[in-house]
């Protein structure tokens, strides 16, 4: 029991850069340019992202995210090797940028493939869409951190056949409580239109 925990909460310590990043991709308010530019897309004449989707959240994201995991990247790679229970992003602190800029990034590319695909699905901007509001923007990350560092995508989320699928459903089912607890905190405190 106390290895499946321990196993759970380093997936979660993994993913900390995309929750963040995604989370205060809120904070600059809607404001600047939109990362589509006003574009709409040929096949349907609806915007390729919306209006929501700025290049200042983009940024404030990805950025927020790399620092926020290069805090605790620091405590680890200082703790004694009996203390490190959680994944290390690298092996030194400018080893764990490329790590954490793929998570933060892959968050925010993932938030706008699913406002992309609900574009092309006609939900209207900023409608509620299960799942395709929380899953794009944590599957994208654990995409590419597994394909650029297979190593620590292993360590996090596959320890093990059948092991994997269980940190798999866990990461997923928690993803969908702590992405609407977050879209109620910005809601409330004003940084969220709406609160999903």
């Amino acid at each position: 029991m106390v290895l499946l925990l321990a196993i759970l909460a380093g997936a979660l310590w993994v993913l900390i850069p995309a929750y963040v990043a995604n989370a205060l991709a809120t904070l600059p308010g809607g404001r600047g340019p939109s990362m589509d530019l006003g574009r709409s897309w040929p096949r349907d004449g609806r915007r390729v992202l919306g209006a929501s989707k700025t290049w200042s959240g983009f940024l404030a994201g990805v950025l927020g995210g790399m620092l926020v995991g290069l805090i605790p990247s620091e405590l680890i790679l200082i703790a004694p090797p009996s203390l490190q229970i959680v994944p290390r992003f690298g092996t030194s602190l400018v080893g764990s940028l490329f790590p954490l800029f793929l998570l933060s990034a892959g968050a925010m590319s993932g938030d706008a493939l699913g406002s992309f695909l609900k574009r092309r699905w006609n939900y209207a901007s900023s409608a509620p869409a299960p799942l395709l509001d929380q899953w794009p923007f944590l599957l994208v990350p654990m995409a590419l951190l597994g394909f650029a560092d297979p190593s620590l995508f292993l360590s996090a989320f596959w320890p093990g056949p059948l092991g994997g699928l269980l940190v798999l459903a866990w990461v997923l089912l928690l993803t969908l409580f702590l992405h609407t607890a977050f879209n109620w905190v910005g809601y409330f405190i004003g940084t969220k239109k709406v609160p999903w």
